[in-house]
Order: structure tokens, then C-alpha cells, then sequence
């Protein structure tokens, strides 16, 4: 089963700001209890993960990868930049800065204790050599960028690893070799511990996001939540009620079907009842309905699962 909840806030809210609001009373209204919150990096704060672990919530979040240097300081130390294609490590992350939980002088990566770590979190780190050359690939296009506003090829808008100072603009061959030294790596932080979810169970709920995000995509788009020309707080309100309304029915039949929502309509918009009357005589024809076609109907009217 799948919940559907819809929340606005005044346009100079920002989303980390409402977050809390929102989780509180979803969890409210359908009597949640032993909630998970799954975001990405940038809809939580380090407060709001406070105030959400305060609140007995359960998250995951992504990590950014500026943290990966304080996080991985003793794989660093011990290990150097070898990573082998799908290695995952479970450790530690500083709440605010860093402390002491994780000392580099110790070869084995600690175990993550609410109790013991109360000024970390768990975080895990997982390696992967295909994302690892897609990182690359990026990089080399940004360091590529950075050398045509070095060189005045290009506009003198400043992109990432250019550094300005009053002679010119140079190239930040720090912050690059910083860079590619953790492509690969993906980062998640979790008040889970290890008993309760692996580190494998981590990373899939949180790449389920995708699904969250499609959503997303398919309601701005497809079902044009935005722009809204609307201003009046019942008007907005209706608006993407409706949008989530829709949104949660198209979700259905793609559960329902196990197809995508372009190939339902594509199969189901050229079916047509057609009512005829002659003299005083009237009489409805159904659509003909092919295997495929009948199939589908069948599945969305009764909830069965084709493929």
C-alpha cells in the first residue's frame, strides 16, 4: 500500500525548513509508528537529523562527498585510493565537524553505537567502477571548462576548480586532485544500526528514491503542477490536490498493468463505445476488444498483475 500526502508553504519557506512539519503529520494522520525517512543530501540538515533521531524517527540520507576525506581517513591511511568494484564501508560520520569517534590510527573500521558515538552517525560508503568512470567523465568535462576560462576561450563565468585572484584566473589543482580522488564513491548517513538494517538493505532503500523522483518529474511535467497561475491559498490547494489525485491513479495502474502509463493510454484512447439510433431504436456497441486489449482491462478493473 501506498501513502500519498500533499503539503504548501508560502514560496520563502525552504524545503529543509517545512520537512519536519510535513513527516509529523503524515505520520499523524496514518499512525505511523517506526517511520523511515529516506532524502537526499540536500533536503536535510545536520539539525533537522537531530530533531528527527529526537523525534524516534528513523532516516537515510546521502551523504556529499566532501565528507568522504573525514569519513574514510583510516581506509585512506591504511589502504591509500585502491577500492574494489562493489566494496562497502561502514563507519562513521561527524554530526557537526569532526571528533574522535573514528580514530585512523585504528585499521578496522568502528561499528556504529547510538549509545558510544553520540556525536557521530553511521555512514556508509560504497564503491563503483562504472560509477567511477561517469565520474571521471564529468570531471574531465568541468576541468576542460575551467581551462577555456583560464585561456579566454570562453566567457569569463566562473565554473568549478577555478580559482580568482587579482592576476587572472588559474586552475584549483587541489580541489581537482581532491575530486578525482573519490570518484566512485557514494556516500549514506543512518541512525540504523547495523543489527536492525545491513549495509546492503541501506543503499537499496535509498536508491528507491528514484521512484519518489519520477513522481516528481511525471507531476511538474505530465501533469502540470507548475507553473501555477494561482495565488490564493484554496486555489493552489486545489490545484495540487487534483495533480496528486491524478498522480496516485496513474501510479495504480501502472501497478495494477506492470506497464507504463504511456503504453496504457497509447492502448486504451482509441476504444470508443458508439451509441446509434435508428427511428425510435437505440442500441450501444462495446469496443472489440484484441487478447492484449482485454487483458489490460482486465487487469485494471480486477487489480491483476500482467506482464
Amino acid at each position: 500500500m501506498h501513502l500519498v500526502g500533499i503539503a504548501c508553504f508560502e514560496g520563502n519557506k525552504a524545503e529543509k525548513l517545512t520537512i519536519l512539519t510535513v513527516i509529523d503529520a503524515f505520520a499523524a494522520r496514518h499512525g505511523i509508528e517506526n517511520m523511515v525517512v529516506v532524502a537526499d543530501a540536500g533536503m536535510l540538515s545536520a539539525a533537522n537529523l537531530t530533531k528527527l533521531d529526537a523525534a524516534g524517527y528513523r532516516f537515510i540520507v546521502g551523504s556529499r562527498a566532501t565528507k568522504a576525506p573525514i569519513d574514510l581517513e583510516s581506509h585512506f591511511r591504511w589502504h591509500g585510493d585502491a577500492f574494489a568494484d562493489g566494496q562497502v564501508i561502514d563507519t562513521l560520520t561527524p554530526r557537526i565537524g569532526k571528533n574522535a569517534d573514528n580514530d585512523p590510527a585504528l585499521r578496522a573500521e568502528p561499528v556504529w553505537n547510538p549509545t558510544a558515538h553520540t556525536g557521530s552517525w553511521r555512514a556508509i560508503w560504497a564503491y563503483c567502477a562504472k560509477r567511477a568512470a561517469r565520474d571521471g567523465k564529468t570531471l574531465t568535462a568541468q576541468e576542460n571548462r575551467a581551462r577555456a576560462v583560464i585561456n579566454g576561450e570562453s566567457a569569463a563565468r566562473k565554473p568549478r576548480f577555478v580559482k580568482a585572484s587579482t592576476s587572472g584566473f588559474t586552475l584549483d589543482q587541489a580541489a581537482l586532485a581532491r575530486a578525482r580522488r573519490l570518484v566512485g564513491l557514494k556516500g549514506y548517513v543512518t541512525n540504523l544500526p547495523a543489527t536492525v538494517m545491513p549495509a546492503p538493505e541501506v543503499i537499496a532503500s535509498y536508491h528507491d528514491l528514484w521512484s519518489v523522483e519520477q513522481s516528481f518529474r511525471m507531476s511538474k511535467s505530465d501533469l502540470s503542477a507548475r507553473p501555477l497561475f494561482a495565488r490564493r491559498r484554496d486555489a493552489i490547494e486545489a490545484h495540487l490536490t487534483m495533480v496528486f489525485t491524478v498522480l496516485a491513479v496513474s501510479r495504480t495502474l501502472q501497478q495494477r498493468s506492470g506497464l507504463a502509463l504511456r503504453r496504457i493510454l497509447r492502448t486504451l484512447r482509441p476504444l470508443r463505445y458508439a451509441t446509434i439510433a435508428i427511428n425510435s431504436a437505440v442500441q450501444t456497441f462495446p469496443p472489440e476488444l484484441d487478447a492484449d486489449e482485454c487483458a489490460l482491462v482486465n487487469a485494471l478493473l480486477q487489480g491483476r498483475v500482467t506482464h
